[in-house]
């Protein structure tokens, strides 16, 4: 009887010493950036950049890959550089982003692949449309941010996603149907 009950509270201290290591993380909106890239009929590579990023990370700065992401971008901040253009891809015809004005990732597994490196998993959703997607994760930095003297956390992340598998597969495949995602984020912790 004494053997259960004692193992019971070491799983019960156990979780709870794992959950107070994890602790949120505010992202830093001047410091993360989200880009898409394809090629364009042959001839180009272009790139598309978000300029907004909000979400909610939690950080095991001991144990990374007790950590998790939950990442929301606006669709609307898509900038080409061409005002032109980025009417377009926002349009009906690509995104539509008043039907779908977010594209979201929310993560469901982290594990340690190397020493600095990371695999995130979860399901991205974009124009409405939900896919298992795995980001390979470069850890920057994690530590005192020199500035501001907070604990901070920097990475980098990178998958390569079909977009049709979106429904956004105009042109396809004359325009790549592949398109990669960067991800650059750096967050410090919450105040408490």
């Amino acid at each position: 009887m004494l053997k259960p009950l004692l193992l019971s509270l070491a799983l019960v201290a156990s979780i709870g010493s794992a959950q107070a290591a994890t602790k949120a993380y505010t992202i830093d909106q001047k410091h993360t950036q989200v880009y898409a890239s394809y090629v364009h009929f042959g001839f180009s590579n272009i790139a598309i950049r978000f300029n907004s990023v909000e979400g909610e990370f939690l950080l095991d700065a001991e144990k990374p890959a007790n950590s998790s992401l939950n990442l929301k971008v606006p669709m609307s901040s898509l900038d080409t550089g061409v005002e032109v253009f980025d009417q377009h891809l926002t349009g009906e015809g690509f995104f539509d982003v008043v039907k779908f004005p977010h594209a979201t990732f929310k993560s469901t597994k982290v594990s340690e692949a190397g020493k600095g490196k990371l695999k995130l998993v979860g399901d991205l959703t974009i124009n409405g449309i939900t896919k298992p997607t795995t980001f390979d994760v470069t850890i920057n930095a994690i530590g005192p941010h020199p500035m501001s003297k907070k604990p901070t956390a920097g990475f980098d992340a990178v998958a390569t996603i079909k977009r049709t598998d979106f429904g956004v597969g105009k042109y396809a495949p004359n325009v790549s149907d592949e398109v990669v995602l960067r991800i650059t984020m750096e967050a410090s912790e919450a105040k408490q």
